[in-house]
């Protein structure tokens, strides 16, 4: 019996996915590697196909929450994409998070925010690369991992249709229509 023999299973696996390319964003946050603005929108799509999983563990329609996942991870993979470019000068990111920094990055966080401590904001630009393995950035993992979830969601999307479609000619063939 394998994963695939189930759409729901793998619809949930690909939520799974989902869960621990957020938990490994949160992880690379917490040893050190601060998100630019385009790291953190890569993440809330994650969330929806999370919550999209969560869904599915408790009885929702596989045909309507994988499409939810599939869109979800579509989302967050053209975001890396995107990212991707950015970070290798290919496009113009948005002007709130690419350049140098440089102007912001001696001002103190008081100057900005009323009631914020003092000290220096670590100011992370969104076409500064700053992990990458195998020559390739958070953002362009994230895209590619991602894009396989959405193969994943499209998937168990499929083989449900077909399950009920089969379903449904068994039915018809039984009541002799």
């Amino acid at each position: 019996m394998s994963i695939f023999d189930n759409p729901r299973n793998v619809a949930l696996s690909a939520a799974f996915g989902s869960a621990l390319l957020l938990g490994g964003a949160f992880l690379f946050q917490a040893l050190g590697y601060s998100p630019c603005a385009m790291c953190i929108w890569q993440r809330y799509p994650h969330v929806i196909a999370i919550a999209a999983g969560l869904a599915l563990s408790v009885g929702a329609p596989l045909m309507i929450f994988a499409l939810v996942g599939a869109a979800s991870a579509a989302t967050t993979s053209a975001i890396g994409i995107f990212h991707t470019g950015v970070e290798n000068g290919w496009w113009e990111g948005p002007s709130s998070c690419t350049g140098s920094g440089a102007s912001l990055s001696n001002v103190a966080a008081s100057d900005l925010l009323p009631g914020a401590s003092n000290k220096p904001i670590s100011l992370v630009m969104c076409d500064e690369v700053v992990w990458q393995f195998l020559t390739l950035s958070m953002a362009t993992w994230n895209a590619l991992l991602s894009a396989i979830l959405v193969a994943l969601w499209v998937y168990a999307w499929i083989a449900n249709g077909r399950a009920l479609r089969q379903h449904k000619a068994r039915v018809s063939a039984a009541n002799g229509s």
